[in-house]
């Protein structure tokens, strides 16, 4: 039996079935949608730049163009690291076509950030917070794919603590994935909510994938700026070894009693270094860091951050089937 529903007019009563009603539903959330990206693009795309630049090799003059945003009203804007680095000239262009020559305060290779300047007054988007997000809430991608400016597409958060491979060997940590389409000129653009809140900078596309694309959290994107502006570069403790993960052979594991199936082979020791001073030898496999198993090369990055510097840190390692600790105090990294 079908369920009517009626409703009066002017002219009488007219009967509709639910399944109209539901369309008309759809329809007002889809309108919904499309008034909120719309909202979001309009206010925010001002703030949105296209960055140009320019590159001096032995061979030519290379160029390049991706995206950034500006942040304070007083021309600083956020990009990628590997949208700036080693360039010799960058200029910045706005969707008004106003262009300005920008200046480089610092980057940070290992999270993929960079800080540039303009001198010149300028509309500014909000940095949101990204601890909070949500997997399937609405994200919205602005930046200029390929050359076209201030593209806008949208999707939803797709996961959140994603881990991605920066260009310098070091983990990023807590990426947003997302399905919003991103294309080459998008890095360092902003990935925003649906109040227009920057949750994420643009970072990444896995090639030949369909929906699968990356933002670094802005959590970490402001902590990273906030240093870029005090020191111009992000401040890393370093206990000057090179190391690698290695498996830990099971004869050890359970001799030591240890938790991980791998950890630090290290392979070389600085001369004069904190590791060295300490009587770190390589060979060493290190186990244990300030109290922390240590897994692979990545678990010791996490810890080396810059409030260990000039701190002692009780150091574990296994050397000739003997297990050692010592005491070593971190240094501030020479690499940043």
């Amino acid at each position: 039996m079908n369920m009517l529903a009626a409703q009066t007019y002017d002219d009488g009563p007219v009967q509709r079935d639910h399944g109209e009603l539901d369309h008309g539903r759809d329809q007002q959330l889809l309108d919904a949608y499309s008034r909120t990206v719309t909202g979001v693009a309009e206010a925010a795309t001002p703030a949105v730049v296209a960055i140009h630049t320019r590159r001096a090799t032995a061979a030519a003059t290379q160029g390049g163009s991706a995206s950034g945003f500006v942040f304070t009203p007083d021309g600083l804007i956020l990009t990628n690291s590997h949208v700036v680095h080693g360039a010799s000239a960058l200029r910045v262009a706005t969707v008004r076509g106003d262009e300005f020559e920008a200046d480089l305060l610092g980057e940070d290779p290992h999270t993929d950030t960079a800080l540039i300047r303009v001198s010149a007054a300028m509309p500014a988007v909000t940095l949101g917070r990204s601890h909070a997000l949500r997997v399937g809430q609405v994200a919205i991608a602005i930046g200029n794919p390929l050359g076209f400016d201030c593209t806008v597409t949208a999707g939803v958060v797709s996961a959140l603590g994603r881990s991605l491979r920066a260009s310098s060997g070091r983990l990023i940590e807590d990426v947003i994935q997302t399905d919003a389409a991103l294309n080459p000129g998008n890095s360092g653009g902003p990935l925003m909510d649906s109040a227009g809140r920057v949750i994420g900078m643009n970072t990444a596309i896995i090639a030949g994938a369909q929906g699968i694309c990356f933002a670094i959290a802005i959590d970490t994107v402001q902590r990273v700026a906030l240093e870029l502006l005090r020191h111009g570069r992000v401040r890393r403790a370093s206990i000057g070894i090179g190391g690698q993960t290695v498996a830990v052979p099971q004869r050890l594991r359970r001799h030591f009693e240890l938790p991980q199936v791998a950890a630090v082979r290290v392979i070389s020791v600085l001369d004069g270094g904190a590791a060295g001073q300490a009587g770190v030898e390589s060979g060493d496999l290190i186990v244990r860091f300030d109290g922390q198993w240590i897994g692979g090369v990545d678990d010791l990055h996490r810890l080396l951050i810059d409030s260990r510097i000039g701190a002692a840190a009780p150091l574990e390692i296994i050397r000739r089937g003997r297990r050692l600790t010592m005491d070593v105090i971190a240094r501030e990294s020479d690499a940043g």
